[in-house]
């Protein structure tokens, strides 16, 4: 999850046009992780890798496709 919010922050960085989805939420989930802000806990983590992670997926599939 840490790749993946350094990867959209530098996507966003080189074109501030790109839209993805919740590119916000997605880099500072990272920062809070890289950081310990507020002690990430085990339950959003896994939260995240099962109601997001396929989205997110399914998202950068559909643009790479284009």
């Amino acid at each position: 999850m840490e790749i993946i919010g350094e990867a959209v922050n530098r996507i966003l960085k080189k074109n501030k046009n790109f839209q993805l989805e919740n590119a916000q939420k997605i880099i500072g989930t990272r920062n809070r992780i890289i950081h310990g802000y507020d002690m990430v806990s085990d339950e959003l983590i896994w939260s995240i890798v099962i109601n997001n992670l396929p989205k997110l997926k399914q998202e950068v599939e559909n643009k790479l496709s284009e």
